[in-house]
């Protein structure tokens, strides 16, 4: 659910926006039939699939629309932030749960492509031709590699593993929040892998990086 936004989201809502946003309604009525099935890990999978809908939704209209305006990127994904932390207190917690440290990991991201001075790079790159494109992400990537970006990507990963780490020992205690802190833990630290998948797919085959 972490992995789909960036490698499968972005180029389908670039060739059909509407479809993807109207994939959302197919994402929200499974998890809500899943989460009313009786089956406690059912149940479990359907609130996380109302949580990622969330996400899904944001991300549908951004790529879809808005895609060469990245300072509005992270208020359209926050746009369900009172919902989901309103949610943390009901039976979805496990859905506001996946939607906000969704919301962290992506907030993460968009600081250090902005401390590390990337984030120019972005509107030029998703609206330029393809083979136009693939070049300029290639170079973005490149940029990323000089010692002072590398030094803040490497700590921002260091710190997001560090805090995943401690949220799945708040998880080993066991509790009522114990599979809310797992959860949340596996979305933080996954998404420090999707992003070093990403700058691998930018350095080696801009193509396949979903953004273009």
């Amino acid at each position: 659910m972490v992995v789909l936004p960036v490698f499968l989201q972005a180029p389908w809502v670039r060739l059909h926006p509407s479809s993807a946003v109207v994939f959302t309604a197919v994402l929200v009525g499974t998890g809500v039939l899943l989460n009313r099935s009786g089956n406690s890990e059912r149940e479990d999978l359907g609130a996380l699939l109302v949580g990622f809908s969330g996400s899904w939704l944001a991300g549908c209209l951004f790529w879809g629309w808005l895609r060469a305006h990245p300072l509005v990127h992270l208020p359209i994904e926050a746009f369900a932030l009172p919902l989901a932390v309103a949610g943390l207190r009901t039976r979805w917690k496990l859905a506001a749960g996946f939607y906000l440290a969704s919301l962290v990991g992506t907030a993460c991201t968009d600081l250090m492509m902005a401390v590390t001075g990337v984030m120019h790079h972005w509107p030029v790159v998703v609206t330029a031709p393809l083979d136009e494109a693939s070049t300029l992400l290639h170079q973005a990537g490149l940029s990323l590699l000089n010692p002072s970006s590398a030094i803040a990507l490497l700590t921002a990963g260091a710190g997001l593993i560090l805090i995943a780490r401690r949220c799945s020992t708040q998880a080993a205690l066991g509790g009522e929040n114990a599979a809310l802190w797992s959860m949340v833990g596996v979305v933080l630290s996954t998404t420090v892998w999707v992003d070093g998948l990403f700058l691998a797919a930018a350095l080696l085959q801009p193509n396949l990086s979903g953004l273009i």
